[in-house]
């Protein structure tokens, strides 16, 4: 009988997760899966709770994308009341947005990933870590924390907190507008952002020539790619419609309602993981593979409506046939190529003389008895869908998160991994961590992404006082 090879737990990543690899009977890998360990119910405990109390609720299973729960929540909760948030709402929400986009990124680059692209995929896994890139590239590492500073205080100065900043928005915009002051802060800290952005992305495309192996062996295969754009067609984080491209660069669906999202996206589950498996309707499950997050929000992007990204846009579609970058080791390059798009975009707003308007929120109550708010999570399209009673009690919630869009790809990603590099008879530490790294380029946050439908597994086995097995009940 075949073997297993066993990842536990998965490094660097947010929340927790394993990875099994299988292996037939000559012990050649088989297949591999990503089993997401732990359960957060979030979607069962959110009924009967005010609806108003979504956003906070929501954002707390996550305290690296919080903001997307935030605004996503709000979206729905917007549909519920009735009510647009007006301009100057919408702009804070989106400034608070372009902070969540850059610090997250900034984060997985500079934190969770670099120190296999600096310090090597085969590195000793003591030093290879945020902890050793201080030690041995100080000034990078210094510039990265900087980064992700700045995205966090674009929340901060807009919301007052850096994480959970609940207490600010609301159903119908927000609760206190933009000081002057800190508009001027923020302003003053954008070119220092953009130097290091721009820096990061030249030292990035030099160390791509050292990584020819690794695009071409980490997750490179065909999947659709789903994403939301603007009217005509450009990259798009807080609004607009969802595109659908397939891999060969043709657009197989345009301007889809994503409050109807559940007309063309299903959801499966697999006993194995606590993680959802959405896929593509049309298609049928599980071939109907897609991806979403950075690397597909270019890839179904025809344009960035901000020079400097739509130049480096360009630059990143040349690495893929008809526009199409189908190597997930490219999420690295696709995630600098947004920083750059959200500090443009945050420049933009901060210029703007409306950003400092006091009206800032729309006031109603319950018009309508369900919503559905949709928004583009660093890591991919956030989904939440809420149904309310007549007085505005939750009845019923379901939310896919951005990460569970990506589960069918995580797992052809690592199988395809697995077999290029693990070699069962010979098994050492770069072989394993390059399982390992295809899932970090991903960048999944799993606490947020935990949901299970029907009856949740359990596992009980009592132990006498010699630690011997006396029996054991699985459910």
């Amino acid at each position: 009988m075949g073997k297993e090879i066993v990842i536990n737990p998965v490094t660097r990543i947010e929340g927790h997760a394993k990875i099994t690899i299988h292996l037939d009977d000559d012990a050649a890998v088989k297949e591999a899966r990503f089993h997401v360990t732990d359960f957060r119910g979030f979607e069962k405990f959110c009924e009967g709770r005010p609806f108003y109390e979504m956003p906070n609720i929501t954002a707390r299973s996550c305290g690296i994308c919080p903001v997307s729960h935030l605004l996503a929540s709000a979206k729905a909760c917007d549909a519920i009341v009735g009510v647009n948030a007006p301009k100057t709402a919408v702009m804070l929400r989106r400034l608070i947005h372009d902070g969540q986009m850059i610090q997250s990124n900034a984060l997985n680059l500079f934190h969770l990933s670099f120190p296999d692209l600096l310090l090597g995929m085969d590195a000793d896994p003591a030093e290879r870590n945020i902890f050793g890139l201080i030690a041995k590239q100080p000034d990078l590492a210094r510039q990265g924390i900087r980064l992700r500073k700045f995205g966090q205080e674009l929340i901060e100065k807009v919301a007052g907190k850096r994480v959970h900043s609940a207490d600010w928005i609301m159903p119908g915009g927000a609760k206190w507008p933009l000081s002057k002051e800190n508009a001027d802060y923020l302003r003053g800290n954008l070119p220092e952002a953009m130097d290091i952005t721009l820096k990061t992305l030249a030292l990035f495309k030099k160390c791509l020539a050292e990584f020819a192996e690794e695009v071409q062996n980490f997750g490179n295969f065909p999947t659709y790619y789903l994403g939301l754009v603007t009217a005509k067609g450009g990259l798009e984080l807080y609004d607009g419609n969802i595109r659908v491209v397939d891999a060969g660069g043709k657009i197989v669906a345009d301007q889809l309602d994503p409050a109807r999202y559940y007309e063309y996206i299903g959801e499966a589950v697999e006993p194995w993981s606590y993680m959802k498996f959405p896929y593509y309707k049309p298609l049928g499950y599980p071939e109907g593979v897609y991806r979403v997050g950075p690397l597909a929000r270019l890839n179904v992007a025809s344009h960035c409506d901000t020079p400097l990204a739509n130049e480096e846009l360009k630059e990143f579609k040349k690495l893929g046939k008809n526009g199409v970058v189908q190597s997930t080791f490219l999420y690295h390059y696709a995630r600098l190529v947004e920083i750059l798009f959200c500090i443009e975009k945050a420049k933009l707003l901060l210029d703007d003389p409306e950003i400092l308007s006091e009206r800032v929120s729309a006031k109603a109550f319950v018009n309508n008895y369900e919503g559905v708010g949709v928004a583009e999570a660093p890591r991919g399209t956030l989904i939440h869908h809420y149904k309310v009673d007549p007085r505005g009690m939750m009845t019923w919630a379901n939310m896919i998160i951005a990460t569970e869009h990506n589960n069918l790809a995580f797992n052809k990603a690592i199988t395809q991994v697995a077999k290029k590099y693990v070699k069962s008879k010979q098994l050492n530490e770069g072989m394993l961590n390059r399982v390992e790294a295809v899932i970090r380029a991903f960048d999944p946050c799993l606490s947020c992404a935990t949901h299970a439908v029907g009856q949740m597994a359990l596992d009980v086995q009592l132990i006498d006082a010699e630690g011997k097995l006396v029996d054991r009940k699985t459910r």
